[in-house]
């Protein structure tokens, strides 16, 4: 199925004014463990809905924010997360962004991150490379553990993770230059993907944490696979552990141990 990515792009674009709504920002419900959701999370949602709906009738549409039991990936999907970093927007850190994928048969076709703060669009298509505002993006080039800057998830909603991943960050951290943790899954891997960072990991992410960033490394030059070095799945949670192309190897040998 061909998607207009300049229009999807443009209807992202609308949705900055609910970022910088601070009222709404404060209207907050929780959904578990350091898990939270505002009204900018369901407005945000309930807008590009509407929007895809609109321009792709036929399309699914599987959102953070509702019921996605439904879902088939052997057809063509949406995948949204309409703030990645509640916590952030919650705290005003700035540091949020809209995540958005489009799959067809499990196979990701197109990624958008936006981040509404800096007004940075992050997109790729399938084959078609990875942009930043309109101008190509590559993963960095260095090509050692010890001169990267590497980024950390803490997978906050399961704390029973805490002391593998810890252990982790620690053995990464004596190998590295220095890590880094913006709380967007999403930022994190749109960071690696125009060569901010050098790789970054987490245990535990959503579909809609990863889809629209495992893309934009993937066609930037990088590797996004789980822990052991194999593929992810779309549908389902999975670690993540997204890399340059260089330093990816090394990683794992950390991570998977």
């Amino acid at each position: 199925m061909k998607i207009d990515a300049a229009k999807v792009m443009e209807l992202v674009r609308t949705v900055k004014p609910l970022f910088l709504d601070h009222e709404q920002a404060a209207r907050i419900e929780v959904k578990g463990l350091a898990d939270f959701v505002t009204q900018v999370d369901f407005k945000v949602q309930e807008m590009i809905q509407d929007g895809l709906m609109q321009l792709y009738p036929d399309i699914q549409f599987m959102g953070e924010e509702k019921d996605n039991s439904d879902i088939d990936f052997t057809g063509p999907v949406w995948i949204l997360d309409p703030v990645d970093g509640t916590t952030n927007l919650i705290h005003d850190y700035r540091n949020s962004a809209l995540s958005l994928a489009f799959c067809d048969n499990r196979q990701l076709e197109l990624g958008i991150i936006y981040q509404p703060y800096t007004d940075e669009m992050f997109h790729a298509v399938r084959g078609g490379g990875a942009w930043l505002n309109g101008r190509p993006i590559h993963v960095s080039r260095v090509d050692t553990m010890e001169r990267s800057l590497i980024a950390i998830g803490t997978s906050p909603y399961d704390h029973g993770l805490a002391d593998r991943n810890f252990r982790d960050f620690k053995e990464v951290f004596l190998r590295c230059s220095d890590i880094r943790r913006n709380g967007s899954a999403a930022l994190e891997l749109a960071h690696v993907a125009c060569g901010r960072t050098d790789a970054y990991f987490e245990q535990v992410l959503r579909p809609w944490d990863f889809a629209a960033g495992m893309l934009l490394v993937q066609e930037a030059g990088g590797t996004v696979t789980d822990y052991d070095g194999e593929p992810l799945d779309v549908s389902t949670p999975c670690q993540v552990a997204a890399a340059n192309g260089l330093i990816g190897e090394e990683l794992l040998v950390i991570l998977g141990k």
